[in-house]
Protein backbone atom coordinates (compact mmCIF):
# COMPACT_ATOMS: atom_id res chain seq x y z
CA UNK A 1 0.00 0.00 0.00
CA UNK A 2 2.96 1.95 0.96
CA UNK A 3 4.69 1.81 -1.79
CA UNK A 4 1.37 2.56 -4.27
CA UNK A 5 1.12 6.14 -2.64
CA UNK A 6 4.92 6.59 -2.98
CA UNK A 7 4.59 6.02 -6.70
CA UNK A 8 1.14 7.99 -6.65
CA UNK A 9 3.09 11.28 -4.82
CA UNK A 10 5.86 11.03 -7.89
CA UNK A 11 3.49 10.76 -10.63
CA UNK A 12 1.56 14.18 -9.20
CA UNK A 13 5.32 15.71 -8.54
CA UNK A 14 6.58 14.75 -12.19
CA UNK A 15 3.08 16.03 -13.76
CA UNK A 16 3.20 19.15 -11.26
CA UNK A 17 7.07 19.52 -12.80
CA UNK A 18 5.40 19.35 -16.65
CA UNK A 19 2.89 21.70 -15.20
CA UNK A 20 0.22 19.25 -15.10
CA UNK A 21 -2.52 20.28 -12.84
CA UNK A 22 -3.68 17.30 -11.15
CA UNK A 23 -7.46 16.65 -10.78
CA UNK A 24 -9.66 14.14 -9.09
CA UNK A 25 -11.18 13.09 -12.29
CA UNK A 26 -9.08 10.29 -14.20
CA UNK A 27 -10.00 12.56 -17.36
CA UNK A 28 -7.34 15.44 -16.64
CA UNK A 29 -6.26 17.13 -20.04
CA UNK A 30 -7.93 17.34 -23.25
CA UNK A 31 -6.32 16.59 -26.45
CA UNK A 32 -6.80 18.41 -29.16
CA UNK A 33 -5.63 16.76 -32.32
CA UNK A 34 -3.99 18.70 -35.11
CA UNK A 35 -4.54 15.88 -38.18
CA UNK A 36 -6.89 14.65 -40.59
CA UNK A 37 -8.84 13.72 -37.61
CA UNK A 38 -9.85 17.50 -36.65
CA UNK A 39 -13.06 18.48 -37.46
CA UNK A 40 -12.69 22.36 -37.14
CA UNK A 41 -8.83 23.13 -36.92
CA UNK A 42 -9.73 27.03 -37.29
CA UNK A 43 -11.94 26.92 -34.30
CA UNK A 44 -9.36 24.64 -32.16
CA UNK A 45 -7.24 27.70 -32.58
CA UNK A 46 -9.68 29.51 -31.04
CA UNK A 47 -10.30 26.48 -28.30
CA UNK A 48 -6.70 27.27 -27.23
CA UNK A 49 -6.85 30.89 -27.25
CA UNK A 50 -10.26 30.68 -25.16
CA UNK A 51 -8.11 28.22 -22.48
CA UNK A 52 -5.26 30.80 -22.47
CA UNK A 53 -7.29 33.83 -21.49
CA UNK A 54 -8.82 31.84 -18.89
CA UNK A 55 -5.41 31.36 -17.15
CA UNK A 56 -5.75 27.38 -18.07
CA UNK A 57 -2.34 25.39 -18.99
CA UNK A 58 -1.96 25.03 -22.79
CA UNK A 59 0.71 23.10 -24.78
CA UNK A 60 1.57 23.46 -27.82
CA UNK A 61 2.84 19.61 -29.35
CA UNK A 62 4.67 20.34 -32.39
CA UNK A 63 5.10 17.93 -34.78
CA UNK A 64 2.83 15.84 -32.90
CA UNK A 65 -0.46 14.83 -34.87
CA UNK A 66 -0.28 18.41 -37.43
CA UNK A 67 0.58 20.34 -34.27
CA UNK A 68 -1.67 19.16 -31.41
CA UNK A 69 -2.84 21.45 -28.44
CA UNK A 70 -2.90 20.40 -24.52
CA UNK A 71 -5.34 21.67 -22.34
CA UNK A 72 -6.88 21.30 -19.17
CA UNK A 73 -10.13 18.99 -18.88
CA UNK A 74 -13.38 21.52 -17.61
CA UNK A 75 -16.49 21.77 -18.02
CA UNK A 76 -16.19 25.33 -19.76
CA UNK A 77 -13.78 24.15 -22.55
CA UNK A 78 -15.80 20.87 -22.89
CA UNK A 79 -18.75 22.72 -23.37
CA UNK A 80 -17.19 25.60 -25.63
CA UNK A 81 -15.67 22.72 -28.06
CA UNK A 82 -18.62 20.93 -28.32
CA UNK A 83 -20.04 24.54 -29.43
CA UNK A 84 -18.03 25.00 -31.73
CA UNK A 85 -17.76 21.84 -33.61
CA UNK A 86 -13.67 21.09 -32.56
CA UNK A 87 -12.69 17.86 -31.57
CA UNK A 88 -10.84 16.83 -27.90
CA UNK A 89 -10.08 13.99 -26.68
CA UNK A 90 -10.22 13.00 -23.09
CA UNK A 91 -6.84 12.08 -21.80
CA UNK A 92 -5.98 10.74 -18.28
CA UNK A 93 -3.41 11.80 -15.73
CA UNK A 94 -0.96 8.96 -16.90
CA UNK A 95 -1.90 9.19 -20.41
CA UNK A 96 -0.48 12.90 -20.38
CA UNK A 97 2.39 11.92 -18.44
CA UNK A 98 3.34 9.28 -21.12
CA UNK A 99 2.85 11.59 -23.89
CA UNK A 100 4.49 14.14 -22.64
CA UNK A 101 7.89 12.07 -22.00
CA UNK A 102 7.35 10.16 -25.51
CA UNK A 103 7.23 13.69 -26.97
CA UNK A 104 10.59 14.76 -25.01
CA UNK A 105 12.24 11.66 -25.77
CA UNK A 106 11.77 12.21 -30.00
CA UNK A 107 12.57 15.44 -32.08
CA UNK A 108 9.59 16.48 -31.06
CA UNK A 109 8.68 19.85 -28.49
CA UNK A 110 6.67 20.46 -25.99
CA UNK A 111 5.86 24.85 -25.95
CA UNK A 112 4.10 26.17 -22.96
CA UNK A 113 1.50 29.10 -24.27
CA UNK A 114 1.82 31.45 -21.31
CA UNK A 115 -1.42 34.06 -22.09
CA UNK A 116 -3.60 35.15 -24.84
CA UNK A 117 -1.65 37.66 -27.11
CA UNK A 118 -3.18 41.17 -27.29
CA UNK A 119 -4.35 41.51 -30.94
CA UNK A 120 -4.09 44.53 -33.29
CA UNK A 121 -4.86 44.68 -36.79
CA UNK A 122 -3.63 47.76 -39.26
CA UNK A 123 -7.16 48.64 -41.24
CA UNK A 124 -9.12 51.19 -42.16
CA UNK A 125 -11.89 52.64 -39.94
CA UNK A 126 -13.94 52.35 -43.22
CA UNK A 127 -14.97 49.28 -45.18
CA UNK A 128 -12.80 49.12 -48.81
CA UNK A 129 -14.06 47.42 -51.82
CA UNK A 130 -12.09 43.78 -50.63
CA UNK A 131 -12.20 42.00 -47.65
CA UNK A 132 -8.76 40.91 -45.38
CA UNK A 133 -7.84 37.43 -44.75
CA UNK A 134 -6.59 37.62 -41.09
CA UNK A 135 -9.77 39.08 -39.88
CA UNK A 136 -11.98 37.00 -41.03
CA UNK A 137 -10.05 34.04 -39.70
CA UNK A 138 -9.72 35.93 -35.83
CA UNK A 139 -13.56 36.28 -36.25
CA UNK A 140 -14.51 33.26 -37.10
CA UNK A 141 -12.39 31.33 -34.45
CA UNK A 142 -13.78 33.73 -31.97
CA UNK A 143 -10.42 35.62 -31.33
CA UNK A 144 -10.70 39.34 -30.02
CA UNK A 145 -8.75 41.95 -31.90
CA UNK A 146 -8.38 46.07 -31.61
CA UNK A 147 -7.89 48.08 -35.01
CA UNK A 148 -5.45 50.56 -35.27
CA UNK A 149 -4.69 53.58 -38.30
CA UNK A 150 -2.65 55.87 -38.44
CA UNK A 151 -3.09 57.91 -35.94
CA UNK A 152 -2.76 54.98 -33.21
CA UNK A 153 0.27 54.16 -34.80
CA UNK A 154 1.76 57.39 -34.94
CA UNK A 155 0.38 58.41 -30.84
CA UNK A 156 2.53 54.92 -29.49
CA UNK A 157 -0.33 52.64 -29.10
CA UNK A 158 1.48 49.94 -30.63
CA UNK A 159 2.86 49.23 -27.37
CA UNK A 160 -0.01 47.96 -26.01
CA UNK A 161 -0.06 44.87 -28.01
CA UNK A 162 1.88 42.14 -28.31
CA UNK A 163 0.80 41.06 -32.09
CA UNK A 164 0.48 43.59 -35.22
CA UNK A 165 -1.51 42.49 -38.45
CA UNK A 166 -0.99 44.52 -41.60
CA UNK A 167 -3.75 44.91 -43.60
CA UNK A 168 -3.31 44.62 -47.24
CA UNK A 169 -2.33 48.49 -47.33
CA UNK A 170 -0.20 50.19 -49.84
CA UNK A 171 2.45 51.96 -47.73
CA UNK A 172 4.28 53.73 -50.38
CA UNK A 173 0.79 56.13 -50.58
CA UNK A 174 0.17 54.73 -54.28
CA UNK A 175 -3.43 53.38 -53.66
CA UNK A 176 -2.36 50.25 -54.61
CA UNK A 177 -1.62 51.85 -58.21
CA UNK A 178 -4.92 51.09 -59.16
CA UNK A 179 -5.42 54.55 -60.73
CA UNK A 180 -5.18 53.21 -64.52
CA UNK A 181 -7.86 50.30 -63.36
CA UNK A 182 -10.09 52.33 -60.65
CA UNK A 183 -9.49 55.68 -61.33
CA UNK A 184 -12.51 57.31 -61.59
CA UNK A 185 -14.54 54.54 -59.02
CA UNK A 186 -16.46 55.94 -56.20
CA UNK A 187 -14.28 53.55 -53.77
CA UNK A 188 -10.89 55.10 -55.32
CA UNK A 189 -12.12 58.47 -55.37
CA UNK A 190 -13.33 58.15 -51.73
CA UNK A 191 -10.11 56.59 -50.41
CA UNK A 192 -8.11 59.39 -52.24
CA UNK A 193 -10.07 61.89 -50.72
CA UNK A 194 -9.51 60.34 -47.01
CA UNK A 195 -6.16 59.70 -47.42
CA UNK A 196 -4.97 63.40 -48.15
CA UNK A 197 -7.29 64.84 -45.69
CA UNK A 198 -5.84 62.29 -42.84
CA UNK A 199 -2.14 63.01 -44.30
CA UNK A 200 -2.80 66.85 -43.39
CA UNK A 201 -4.36 66.28 -40.49
CA UNK A 202 -1.41 64.33 -38.99
CA UNK A 203 0.91 67.16 -40.43
CA UNK A 204 1.77 65.73 -43.31
CA UNK A 205 2.52 67.46 -46.86
CA UNK A 206 1.28 64.39 -48.88
CA UNK A 207 0.22 60.60 -47.91
CA UNK A 208 3.50 59.05 -49.39
CA UNK A 209 5.08 61.23 -46.59
CA UNK A 210 2.35 60.06 -43.67
CA UNK A 211 3.22 56.59 -45.01
CA UNK A 212 6.77 56.09 -44.49
CA UNK A 213 6.61 58.11 -41.08
CA UNK A 214 3.77 55.26 -40.50
CA UNK A 215 6.46 52.02 -41.64
CA UNK A 216 9.29 53.49 -39.50
CA UNK A 217 6.64 53.62 -36.61
CA UNK A 218 6.02 49.63 -37.06
CA UNK A 219 9.64 49.27 -37.54
CA UNK A 220 10.19 50.45 -33.93
CA UNK A 221 7.47 48.09 -32.46
CA UNK A 222 9.11 45.14 -33.85
CA UNK A 223 12.84 46.26 -32.95
CA UNK A 224 11.28 47.12 -29.16
CA UNK A 225 9.76 43.21 -29.27
CA UNK A 226 6.90 43.35 -31.20
CA UNK A 227 5.59 40.51 -33.54
CA UNK A 228 4.40 41.74 -36.89
CA UNK A 229 2.54 39.81 -39.09
CA UNK A 230 1.74 41.04 -42.83
CA UNK A 231 -0.04 39.34 -46.27
CA UNK A 232 -0.05 40.10 -49.75
CA UNK A 233 1.06 43.93 -50.90
CA UNK A 234 1.86 45.23 -47.08
CA UNK A 235 4.72 42.64 -46.77
CA UNK A 236 6.44 44.29 -50.37
CA UNK A 237 5.11 47.72 -50.28
CA UNK A 238 6.52 48.06 -46.48
CA UNK A 239 9.82 47.11 -47.40
CA UNK A 240 10.14 49.47 -50.53
CA UNK A 241 8.75 52.72 -48.19
CA UNK A 242 11.10 51.90 -45.79
CA UNK A 243 14.08 51.43 -48.57
CA UNK A 244 12.79 54.54 -50.24
CA UNK A 245 13.60 56.66 -47.05
CA UNK A 246 16.30 58.73 -49.16
CA UNK A 247 14.68 59.16 -52.56
CA UNK A 248 10.88 60.67 -53.88
CA UNK A 249 9.93 56.99 -54.86
CA UNK A 250 6.99 57.23 -53.10
CA UNK A 251 5.95 60.95 -54.01
CA UNK A 252 4.53 59.47 -57.06
CA UNK A 253 1.40 61.70 -57.90
CA UNK A 254 -2.48 59.89 -58.43
CA UNK A 255 -2.66 61.12 -61.40
CA UNK A 256 -0.49 58.34 -63.23
CA UNK A 257 2.44 60.87 -64.21
CA UNK A 258 5.81 59.39 -64.37
CA UNK A 259 8.05 59.01 -61.22
CA UNK A 260 11.07 60.88 -60.33
CA UNK A 261 14.17 59.55 -62.79
CA UNK A 262 15.90 58.99 -59.39
CA UNK A 263 13.43 56.51 -58.15
CA UNK A 264 16.27 53.54 -58.22
CA UNK A 265 19.06 55.72 -56.74
CA UNK A 266 19.95 55.55 -52.79
CA UNK A 267 17.26 52.84 -51.70
CA UNK A 268 18.32 51.49 -47.96
CA UNK A 269 18.11 48.49 -47.86
CA UNK A 270 19.41 48.15 -44.35
CA UNK A 271 16.35 50.21 -43.15
CA UNK A 272 14.41 46.52 -44.66
CA UNK A 273 12.73 43.72 -43.23
CA UNK A 274 12.90 40.81 -45.67
CA UNK A 275 14.60 42.11 -49.21
CA UNK A 276 17.53 43.31 -50.46
CA UNK A 277 18.66 44.68 -53.89
CA UNK A 278 15.47 45.08 -55.42
CA UNK A 279 14.19 48.16 -57.52
CA UNK A 280 10.96 50.02 -57.90
CA UNK A 281 8.49 49.58 -60.97
CA UNK A 282 8.76 53.16 -62.27
CA UNK A 283 5.67 52.37 -64.70
CA UNK A 284 2.71 54.30 -63.28
CA UNK A 285 0.21 51.88 -65.61
CA UNK A 286 1.74 48.57 -64.33
CA UNK A 287 0.11 47.78 -61.01
CA UNK A 288 3.54 46.08 -59.65
CA UNK A 289 5.30 47.90 -57.12
CA UNK A 290 8.61 46.89 -57.33
CA UNK A 291 10.80 43.60 -58.70
CA UNK A 292 10.06 41.53 -55.41
CA UNK A 293 6.96 39.56 -56.45
CA UNK A 294 7.65 37.14 -58.77
CA UNK A 295 3.78 37.01 -60.10
CA UNK A 296 3.70 40.95 -61.36
CA UNK A 297 -0.16 39.44 -61.30
CA UNK A 298 -1.38 43.19 -62.65
CA UNK A 299 1.39 43.37 -65.02
CA UNK A 300 -0.17 42.69 -68.81
CA UNK A 301 2.83 41.68 -69.91
CA UNK A 302 3.32 38.42 -67.76
CA UNK A 303 1.05 34.98 -67.85
CA UNK A 304 -0.68 35.15 -64.77
CA UNK A 305 0.32 31.77 -63.13
CA UNK A 306 0.00 30.22 -59.96
CA UNK A 307 1.17 27.39 -58.34
CA UNK A 308 1.07 24.61 -54.99
CA UNK A 309 3.70 25.57 -52.51
CA UNK A 310 5.24 23.47 -50.06
CA UNK A 311 5.97 24.11 -46.34
CA UNK A 312 8.93 22.97 -45.22
CA UNK A 313 9.53 20.16 -42.45
CA UNK A 314 11.58 21.87 -39.40
CA UNK A 315 12.37 19.78 -36.66
CA UNK A 316 10.64 21.25 -33.64
CA UNK A 317 13.55 20.00 -31.30
CA UNK A 318 15.94 22.24 -33.40
CA UNK A 319 13.54 24.88 -34.69
CA UNK A 320 10.56 25.36 -32.53
CA UNK A 321 10.18 28.60 -34.33
CA UNK A 322 10.13 27.75 -37.63
CA UNK A 323 8.38 24.59 -36.53
CA UNK A 324 5.07 26.48 -34.55
CA UNK A 325 4.98 28.80 -37.84
CA UNK A 326 4.46 25.86 -40.11
CA UNK A 327 2.19 23.61 -38.07
CA UNK A 328 -0.51 21.74 -40.20
CA UNK A 329 -1.60 18.83 -41.62
CA UNK A 330 -0.90 18.69 -44.74
CA UNK A 331 2.78 19.73 -46.27
CA UNK A 332 1.33 21.35 -49.17
CA UNK A 333 -0.93 24.53 -49.73
CA UNK A 334 -2.64 25.48 -52.38
CA UNK A 335 -1.67 28.23 -55.05
CA UNK A 336 -3.49 31.73 -54.38
CA UNK A 337 -3.08 35.43 -56.02
CA UNK A 338 -2.58 38.30 -54.77
CA UNK A 339 -1.15 42.01 -55.46
CA UNK A 340 2.33 40.41 -53.93
CA UNK A 341 2.22 36.69 -54.65
CA UNK A 342 5.86 35.18 -53.81
CA UNK A 343 8.96 36.75 -53.33
CA UNK A 344 11.66 36.42 -55.51
CA UNK A 345 14.71 34.10 -53.48
CA UNK A 346 17.53 36.18 -54.87
CA UNK A 347 16.12 39.37 -53.30
CA UNK A 348 15.56 38.29 -49.83
CA UNK A 349 18.02 38.55 -47.37
CA UNK A 350 20.33 35.90 -45.78
CA UNK A 351 19.38 36.73 -42.45
CA UNK A 352 15.71 35.60 -43.36
CA UNK A 353 14.39 32.20 -42.62
CA UNK A 354 12.08 30.58 -45.99
CA UNK A 355 9.25 28.75 -44.52
CA UNK A 356 7.49 27.88 -47.54
CA UNK A 357 8.32 27.82 -51.40
CA UNK A 358 7.86 26.41 -55.22
CA UNK A 359 9.91 23.41 -55.05
CA UNK A 360 12.26 24.16 -58.17
CA UNK A 361 10.95 28.08 -58.05
CA UNK A 362 12.26 30.95 -57.67
CA UNK A 363 9.05 31.36 -55.77
CA UNK A 364 9.19 32.16 -52.08
CA UNK A 365 5.57 32.03 -50.47
CA UNK A 366 6.23 32.22 -46.67
CA UNK A 367 9.39 33.70 -44.14
CA UNK A 368 10.20 34.35 -41.18
CA UNK A 369 12.73 37.05 -39.39
CA UNK A 370 13.63 38.60 -36.24
CA UNK A 371 13.98 42.47 -36.19
CA UNK A 372 16.27 43.55 -32.89
CA UNK A 373 13.92 42.65 -30.13
CA UNK A 374 10.98 41.40 -32.35
CA UNK A 375 10.02 38.99 -35.18
CA UNK A 376 8.16 39.26 -38.67
CA UNK A 377 6.40 37.32 -41.01
CA UNK A 378 5.16 37.13 -44.46
CA UNK A 379 2.84 35.23 -46.26
CA UNK A 380 2.35 35.89 -49.83
CA UNK A 381 -1.17 35.97 -51.75
CA UNK A 382 -4.46 37.58 -50.51
CA UNK A 383 -6.79 34.90 -49.45
CA UNK A 384 -6.05 31.56 -49.18
CA UNK A 385 -9.57 29.70 -49.64
CA UNK A 386 -9.59 32.27 -52.90
CA UNK A 387 -7.38 31.68 -55.51
CA UNK A 388 -7.88 35.43 -57.03
CA UNK A 389 -9.76 37.75 -54.98
CA UNK A 390 -11.23 40.68 -57.43
CA UNK A 391 -12.07 43.96 -56.17
CA UNK A 392 -15.89 43.52 -54.94
CA UNK A 393 -15.51 39.82 -54.98
CA UNK A 394 -17.83 38.43 -51.84
CA UNK A 395 -15.72 37.58 -48.21
CA UNK A 396 -14.88 34.13 -47.88
CA UNK A 397 -17.19 31.99 -46.13
CA UNK A 398 -15.04 30.21 -43.75
CA UNK A 399 -17.84 27.69 -42.86
CA UNK A 400 -17.15 26.37 -46.06
CA UNK A 401 -13.45 25.80 -45.43
CA UNK A 402 -13.09 24.90 -41.48
CA UNK A 403 -10.19 22.76 -41.81
CA UNK A 404 -7.73 25.54 -44.72
CA UNK A 405 -4.33 24.77 -44.47
CA UNK A 406 -3.37 28.02 -45.92
CA UNK A 407 -5.97 30.05 -42.74
CA UNK A 408 -4.35 27.39 -40.47
CA UNK A 409 -0.60 29.40 -41.13
CA UNK A 410 -2.75 32.94 -39.95
CA UNK A 411 -3.44 31.44 -37.00
CA UNK A 412 -0.32 29.62 -36.42
CA UNK A 413 1.01 33.26 -36.09
CA UNK A 414 -1.42 34.72 -33.91
CA UNK A 415 -0.38 32.18 -31.38
CA UNK A 416 3.13 32.08 -31.61
CA UNK A 417 3.71 35.34 -29.36
CA UNK A 418 1.96 33.18 -26.61
CA UNK A 419 4.92 30.81 -26.43
CA UNK A 420 7.61 30.84 -23.95
CA UNK A 421 10.74 32.14 -25.52
CA UNK A 422 12.80 29.70 -27.42
CA UNK A 423 15.71 30.49 -29.24
CA UNK A 424 16.00 29.30 -32.81
CA UNK A 425 18.61 27.24 -33.57
CA UNK A 426 19.04 27.61 -37.47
Amino acid sequence: MKRHRKHAVALVLALVGLGIRAQSSPVARLLVPMDQSQHNHLKAYGLAWFALSRGDDVRWLLGHRGGSFLLDSNSNIVARSRLQGVTVEPISLSGSLALLEAIESSERETVLLEKAPEIAVYTPPHKLPWDDAVTLALAYADIPYATVWDDEVLSGELDRYDWLHLHHEDFTGQLGKFHSSHGHSPWYEQERKRQNEAAARLGFETVPDLKRAVTRSIRGYVEEGGFLFAMCSATETLDVALAATKTDIADLPYDGSPPSATANEELDFLATFAFDGFTIETNAAVNSVSSIDVEQVNNPRLKKTTMDFRLFDFAPRYDPVAAMLVQNHVSRVRGFYGQTTSYRRDLIKDSVVILGDVAGTNRVRYLHGNRGAGTFTFLGGHDPEDKQHLVHDRPTDLNLHPNSPGYRLILNNVLFPAARKKKLKT
